[in-house]
């Protein structure tokens, strides 16, 4: 791991996530001229760079990061997918979308698509000053049947009930909606781990990957998902790619979890 691997990773453990979201746009771009050159193109924001920025909180992945979007591997090979596949006939009528804790990348392109219904795409977070709405998403403040599209990436693993979560997600979702809910799988497990007794954050950090993380998901991942009630489907669209555009889009190997109602 070279100097810069090393300054992100200590800077993602070290600074509070608000913090971070008030000086990413600047700070990492700023980073990222160190990158000039072809190799890597992103999908999202159409950036070149001879390769990505490092990233990780704990393990750092190279060649990670778009240093002019922000985007991580995921969120690329995400962005592709619904653009790319039948999905895209879901946005054209500008359905009402909830977007919990939105990834900068993936907000912006949502804001230019719905420039004429704003309205429709709602962010929400906790705590991050990007977003619309705040709140504990064991507890949405929103009516019943009153969204088409839930985006909720990477943040089960974060909350105390995973399926207090998925219920209330599935309570708001109007039937025949679909919703993205992408998150860390250790495929190695067959069943995903987790102890409320840990704590502290360091020892948090030593079991589960990350000083926030709750949890560890294993294979049982989408029976998880169909417990609250969603129809659940795993997609391994970064296959459908050559490696030569794998290679390109930087696009990483984490599988897609889609839910319909």
């Amino acid at each position: 791991m070279g100097i810069i691997g090393r300054t992100i990773k200590w800077t993602l453990n070290a600074i509070p996530r608000t913090a971070l979201q008030r000086v990413a746009g600047w700070a990492v771009p700023a980073l990222g001229l160190l990158y000039m050159g072809k190799g890597r193109e992103c999908p999202i924001c159409g950036s070149k760079r001879r390769k990505f920025l490092p990233y990780g909180y704990g393990p750092v992945r190279e060649d990670a990061l778009c240093p002019r979007c922000l985007s991580l591997e995921r969120h690329r090979l995400l962005w592709h997918y619904l653009v790319h596949s039948p999905e895209q006939e879901r946005f054209k009528s500008l359905p009402t979308i909830l977007h919990i804790a939105p990834e900068v990348c993936l907000m912006k392109q949502f804001k230019r698509m719905y420039a004429s219904k704003p309205q429709n795409y709602i962010t929400a977070d906790l705590e991050s000053p990007l977003a619309d709405m705040h709140f504990d998403v064991q507890q949405i403040p929103m009516d019943d049947q009153s969204v088409d599209i839930v985006i909720c990436n990477h943040l089960l693993e974060h909350v105390e009930s995973d399926h207090k979560a998925l219920k209330e997600i599935y309570r708001i979702m109007r039937h025949g909606g679909m919703g993205v809910m992408l998150a860390p799988i250790d495929y190695s497990r067959e069943k995903t781990f987790e102890d409320d007794t840990i704590t502290d954050p360091k020892q948090r950090a030593e079991v589960f990957g990350q000083y926030d993380h709750r949890r560890i998901y294993g294979r049982d991942y989408l029976e998880r998902l169909r417990a609250a009630g969603f129809e659940a489907e795993e997609i391994d669209y970064a296959a459908t790619f050559t490696e030569q555009q794998r290679t390109l889009y930087s696009f990483g190997c984490d599988k897609l979890y889609i839910v319909r109602k």
